[in-house]
């Protein structure tokens, strides 16, 4: 079905449907149902609901009376289908991050909605820092140039700006995103944390979340023998001051985001950048093409 585009539409679940005979599969007394009357068909039917549950595909009233037609009330196609109608409408709206059905063809757009998703700061802002373009020159050759896409919050601005220009920020990536079949990739500038001696550790400000306070003060009555220590493992991570998306993850392209960079945040104009940057893979893959991947050089290790 995902081959010829109809995974989705629903009257082509029900034409399948009405492929089975009716009234043959239907038990006729508790015996039947006990031992599971005609268990092929049975199954065949649930793995095609399943494939619906999948897709998110709501059966509706014409399919219920061609599972009552086929199996009968007491049929496992027949429960399955209440479930779906119990279950769907409570998980309909339980994702508080949704994904539009179709993605956005245009890589501008993708690279949007994917940066807007990875951040948790509604202020962020995305900004365009080169559109793509294509062209030939007149000797023939092909001129282009991919696109360039980061997103920025102002407390990542700020960090940057209290950043000690003697210590390189790096460019690491690319990190994989997958956003249904699709999978994306992204690039960080970060720097790693700050030595003990330049921590500084600023109050926190107790109206920055009322829902969620981020310290209490409760005077508790303690006994001798409570053990006070919380054993918890703490792993030093330095900040993310910006991320980005690229048509071309070379060293050359990403060079042109942090020179993008530079007009709002002048302090990387005096600090030294390091590309850490592993194999550099397109920029869009779908699910196939990603696992044709990783299938290649699994089948080049057994040749050798």
């Amino acid at each position: 079905m995902p081959e010829f585009g109809v995974e989705r539409d629903l009257s082509v679940y029900n034409k399948l449907l009405d492929v089975f005979p009716k009234e043959v599969f239907v038990p006729h007394n508790f015996i039947q149902r006990m031992f599971n009357h005609y268990p092929r068909q049975q199954e065949c039917a649930v793995q095609l609901l399943e494939q619906m549950e999948n897709y998110g595909i709501m059966p509706n009233v014409e399919t219920k009376v061609l599972l009552v037609q086929i199996f009968g009330l007491k049929g496992h196609p027949v429960r399955k289908y209440q479930r779906l109608l119990y279950w769907f409408p409570r998980f309909k709206n339980i994702n508080p991050y949704p994904l539009p059905e179709q993605l956005p063809q245009d890589p501008l757009d993708l690279a949007r909605l994917s940066l807007a998703r990875i951040t948790d700061n509604l202020d962020a802002e995305v900004t365009v820092y080169q559109m793509p373009y294509s062209d030939v020159s007149d000797a023939g050759e092909e001129i282009s140039q991919p696109h360039i896409v980061g997103i920025q919050s102002p407390q990542q601005r700020s960090l940057l700006a209290r950043h000690n220009p003697s210590r390189p920020v790096f460019v690491e990536g690319p990190f994989p995103l997958w956003l249904r079949k699709t999978c994306v990739f992204y690039y960080v500038l970060r720097a790693d944390p700050p030595p003990p001696q330049e921590q500084v550790e600023e109050p926190l400000d107790p109206e920055r979340s009322l829902y969620y306070p981020l310290a209490l003060d409760l005077d508790l009555d303690r006994h001798l023998g409570d053990d006070d220590r919380f054993e918890v493992d703490e792993v030093a991570e330095g900040p993310v001051f910006a991320m980005c998306m690229a048509g071309s993850g070379d060293q050359a392209t990403l060079f042109k985001w942090i020179s993008g960079l530079q007009e709002t945040n002048p302090v990387l104009g005096r600090t030294p950048t390091v590309f850490r940057l592993e194999s550099v893979p397109r920029e869009i893959q779908s699910a196939a093409e990603a696992a044709a991947e990783e299938e290649h050089p699994r089948s080049q290790g057994m040749k050798q």
